[in-house]
């Protein structure tokens, strides 16, 4: 069966006996700044989560699909790679995670095609802004969804950070390296709220997103009660927003908005806008957005989506929305959505079938991403049995 009878999906990875492939996380580019060469891991065929010591294969695919291998790192998951993204100031290379053996912690390093490791910064990144001044950066140790960090990031068995002043989010300069603590746990606990209900839970957070305008973050803090689980545990999410200062970081959406009802969020077109994946009519999952700076905020539905749970993100020129689905009946659903008509067009119908027993967190989601110009979208799947990543030319579909 066709991923799709009308678009022409093109397999970007090589068949290689032994190996998959696949970028990560739908909130990044996975593209050098001309969109020529795709970022991608290799790694040997993985139905389990990684252990410590394990390594993962970073490369480039160009167009016509040639893998070249440039580097391995002991920080991967399945779900978001190595947090490997190109850097928009430095052409050619490109920062990812990895474990230093001598100085027994997670750093970022910074390769460049034709040179090697050329630098790094100090902490692991999360993120990069879109105007590659800034990383984001906290405590892998802290996630307990292990898809979601790393087997060398040892899950931390302090439920609360030892220091709740010394730890929170890290904002780090990619020019001089030099990295400052702007929200600490003690602020966001402050500021949760309802922080009575962290006693005796494990708090951790994630998701870190840089905006538009490379001038506010939002992330998620986390709370459960039991770190052991195929998920790591049963959470509960609030999301948190500030400025690059932390000076005005506040919970903007608290959990009794997620709960069966939020699955993802990320960044709009503009600075303060977010956009959701939100079952608020009780019937479907919708694309909704929503101002950073309205307290209380007034949402927007631009269009239901395709039913189920999507990861979504906006086109570069915030025409398209490009809407992924969780596998219902081995079928995964990939869409766009026109943001002026709210027209739904499904574009590919994924196989994704894992043997019985799998953990959730190695399964292999959609995860769309846009080129820098919008006329390419990739993706990851396990459609031929395996991960790869699959490409299309979305020019015609997106005029």
């Amino acid at each position: 069966m066709a991923i799709s009878d009308k678009f022409n999906w093109v397999q970007l990875s090589p068949q290689e006996e032994g190996f998959e492939y696949y970028f990560g996380y739908y909130d990044r580019c996975a593209w050098d700044m001309q969109d020529e060469l795709h970022l991608a891991l290799r790694v040997k065929r993985m139905l389990r989560i990684p252990e410590r010591g394990e390594t993962a294969d970073i490369g480039t695919l160009d167009r016509k699909g040639n893998f070249t291998k440039l580097v391995t790192t002991r920080a991967w998951c399945h779900q978001q790679g190595a947090m490997q993204l190109f850097l928009p100031k430095a052409p050619g290379s490109f920062v990812y995670n990895d474990f230093d053996v001598e100085q027994n912690k997670m750093v970022a390093r910074i390769y460049t095609i034709g040179k090697g490791i050329t630098g790094g910064y100090s902490r692991p990144l999360y993120t990069i802004s879109p105007d590659g001044r800034y990383g984001a950066s906290l405590d892998f140790s802290r996630i307990p969804r292990r898809g979601y960090s790393y087997a060398d990031a040892v899950l931390s068995t302090d439920r609360f950070p030892q220091d709740l002043d010394a730890d929170g989010l890290w904002l780090v300069d990619l020019a001089t390296g030099e990295d400052k603590l702007i929200v600490t746990y003690r602020t966001m606990l402050e500021r949760h709220p309802y922080a009575f209900s962290c006693k005796g839970q494990h708090i951790w957070m994630n998701h870190i997103i840089f905006n538009a305008t490379s001038d506010r973050v939002l992330w998620l803090f986390r709370q459960c009660e039991n770190t052991n689980g195929d998920v790591g545990c049963w959470w509960k999410t609030f999301m948190y927003t500030s400025d690059l200062t932390g000076k005005d970081a506040a919970c903007i959406l608290p959990e009794p908005y997620w709960t069966g009802m939020i699955s993802h969020q990320i960044w709009g077109r503009t600075r303060n806008e977010i956009l959701v994946d939100a079952k608020w009519n009780s019937k479907t999952h919708s694309a909704v957005v929503l101002e950073d700076n309205v307290n209380p905020f007034i949402s927007k539905e631009i269009s239901p989506s395709h039913g189920g749970m999507s990861h979504m993100v906006f086109s570069p020129d915030g025409k398209t929305i490009a809407a992924d689905g969780y596998p219902i009946d081995g079928h995964q659903v990939l869409c766009l959505i026109d943001v002026a008509t709210g027209k739904v067009t499904e574009i590919g119908k994924f196989r994704h079938q894992l043997p019985a027993g799998t953990t959730v967190d190695v399964r292999c989601d959609i995860h769309p991403r846009w080129s820098h110009d919008g006329k390419t979208l990739t993706v990851d799947s396990i459609d031929s049995g395996k991960r790869a990543i699959y490409m299309l030319d979305v020019t015609e579909l997106v005029k």
